[in-house]
């Protein structure tokens, strides 16, 4: 490989594995237990040790050690955990005021981030933006504007999505522990589609067009006529990072509108250069009819939006839409310093890079060990789904085995998967290709370990 990945910004940390103790670190022990004391039990944890900084591809705990980042805050930190230009722009606008509340007097920033998403936002039609501050909330309020633009009730959704944590979102989410589980009755007119999971596909549904009839089936069998909005993630991601079958969102695209449901594009994980495009959807060519975005919209500082053709955006009454801390200014100047850094294609060329120096890495252990069912992904958002050789049994004992053994050797790992048997990586966009070298590295021979 003769391409390197660009620098944006010289990191403050020296971005290179270290461990100076056992992962977690005595320090970070002590600290957890304050934290099992005093924190709801509700939240879980991937791996308990306690940050103390991080930037670039490298958090540093509180025992000195320095580990590589794969989880960017699940997709959130893509340009570094400690963005120098959303410091400086956070930090100017902390100086002149935190908070006024859109809705009661405005600030510019907000408009400002409002016209970079209908300009940039796939889709050549006029277009409206209305901010918010989580991801859940971003899909609900689509939800809303829908049924207020249809007059309609039902939402369709699909196989292994995920939508959020929020009550509505916990009924959209496919996954039920532990995101649903204990917490029912969920919200009614919700009603769920086949996928197109190119490697499991759906009982009798193999190919895209055998998918597509399969979700117009259910449309039909709950009268399309009722829907307001489907919703889909270009690529599912706590369902497997799944991409799903060549075709496929083109085909929802067109059953949208024959049946003239707003069809809603889900690119909170994905979206924001992610996939080494500014938006996923432009891999499959469609256009949603709204597109939500948060993560990495503002780099770490909570930000939400959707973004829509203007006679939906604009279907829902005055004081109709909004929050509390929507669209807040410390956010919203973040935001505008994440798009400054678009500007020039660095970053998404980087995710590109990112990948195929994952796939140099990842692929040969499909042929080389029976456990490898397939890296799949595209740009900087790559999983690996371990599953037996023949009869593709999950296998989330080995998933779990891999991160657990990459944690303890400097690396931080996510799985996922509606059977947990997914590891998936999602570096910041900024890391250096040395780095990540390494930290592939370790991975691969965790699963080698793994898999004699």
């Amino acid at each position: 490989m003769t391409e390197t990945l660009a620098a944006i910004d010289a990191p403050a940390l020296p971005q290179t594995r270290h461990l100076a103790t056992s992962i977690p670190g005595p320090r970070s022990a002590v600290l957890h237990e304050q934290r099992v004391q005093q924190v709801s039990s509700g939240f879980g944890i991937t791996l308990p040790v306690f940050v103390n900084r991080a930037d670039g591809g490298i958090i540093e705990d509180v025992d000195g050690n320095r580990l590589i980042d794969f989880a960017s805050g699940i997709a959130v930190t893509s340009l570094g955990a400690s963005n120098r230009r959303v410091a400086e722009r956070v930090a100017k606008q902390l100086e002149d005021f935190t908070h006024t509340c859109f809705m009661v007097t405005e600030y510019e920033s907000f408009t400002q981030v409002c016209s970079w998403l209908n300009q940039h936002t796939p889709g050549d039609f006029e277009k409206r933006t209305a901010l918010f501050s989580t991801g859940a909330e971003a899909v609900e309020n689509a939800v809303k504007i829908a049924r207020a633009a249809t007059g309609r009730a039902n939402v369709l959704v699909f196989d292994e999505a995920y939508h959020g944590r929020s009550l509505l979102t916990m009924g959209m989410t496919a996954k039920v522990n532990p995101y649903k589980l204990n917490f029912g009755p969920m919200p009614e007119h919700i009603v769920r589609a086949a996928s197109a999971n190119p490697l499991r596909p759906a009982a009798g549904a193999a190919t895209v067009e055998a998918v597509l009839a399969s979700v117009e089936r259910t449309l039909v069998e709950h009268g399309p006529q009722t829907f307001a909005a489907m919703v889909i993630e270009p690529i599912q991601g706590e369902g497997g990072f799944v991409v799903p079958m060549a075709g496929f969102i083109p085909g929802l695209r067109k059953l949208a509108d024959k049946h003239g449901i707003v069809l809603v594009i889900d690119e909170i994980q994905a979206g924001m250069g992610r996939t080494g495009k500014l938006f996923a959807s432009e891999h499959e060519g469609v256009a949603g009819d709204l597109i939500l975005t948060a993560k990495a919209l503002a780099n770490g500082v909570p930000l939400s939006a959707v973004t829509g053709r203007k006679e939906l955006m604009n279907a829902p009454h005055a004081g109709g839409l909004g929050g509390t801390y929507a669209g807040n200014p410390l956010a919203c100047e973040a935001a505008l310093a994440v798009f400054e850094q678009f500007e020039d294609g660095a970053l998404l060329e980087n995710a590109q890079l990112i990948e195929r120096v994952a796939r140099e890495i990842l692929e040969p252990l499909v042929r080389q060990t029976s456990v490898v069912a397939e890296v799949r992904g595209r740009g900087a958002m790559l999983a690996i789904e371990f599953a037996d050789a023949g009869s593709l049994a999950p296998r989330p004992d080995v998933a779990a085995a891999v991160s657990k053994a990459c944690h303890g050797a400097g690396v931080l790992t996510l799985t996922c998967g509606t059977h947990g048997n997914v590891l998936r990586l999602l570096p910041p966009l900024v890391i250096g290709e040395e780095l990540l070298r390494d930290g592939l590295g370790v991975l691969a021979q965790q699963i080698r370990s793994a898999a004699s």
